[in-house]
């Protein structure tokens, strides 16, 4: 399966993914329109800031469709599950907001929606063509989309 892999040693912090993520996922056509909503959109990456030995880190944490994905096996209203192509889905409808994907998720890739329902990184496979957002917005090409086997 395809997935969204970061090399943090290419990330240079921008925060371009965060950006072309939440205008993807915010149904708008206009970039300028969905960012002057009274309600934001969200991104569903994030990028994370630090520095290691007085060097600068940055890395973009998003959903890795684990596998065995523990947020779908805490997910106690079933809201999360996994498809047939190995994506891990959020059904809006059955979210309840209780969070407990949040606690069960190893890699905090989960985010609170305006509506208090969860939102997570979906590979953009209703909304793009081809690549996820964050992929097709990383100016360094830290963020790629494939398969590793």
């Amino acid at each position: 399966m395809k997935r969204v892999y970061v090399n943090e040693e290419w990330c240079l912090g921008c925060h371009l993914c965060e950006y072309n993520c939440a205008f993807a996922n915010s149904g708008e056509t206009d970039m300028f329109k969905a960012f002057n909503r009274e309600d934001e959109p969200l991104s569903r990456i994030r990028v994370e800031d630090g520095a290691q030995d007085g060097e600068a880190i940055n890395f973009a944490v998003n959903c890795r469709h684990c596998e065995t994905p523990y947020c779908v096996k805490g997910c106690i209203t079933g809201a999360l599950s996994v498809g047939d192509d190995g994506v891990v889905r959020i059904d809006h409808e059955k979210c309840v907001g209780c969070r407990t994907c949040i606690a069960m998720c190893p890699y905090g890739c989960l985010v609170i929606g305006h509506d208090h329902t969860m939102l997570k990184c979906e590979l953009c496979l209703e909304n793009s063509a081809g690549s996820p957002a964050c992929v097709t917005g990383c100016p360094n090409r830290a963020i790629v989309y494939e398969d590793r086997g």
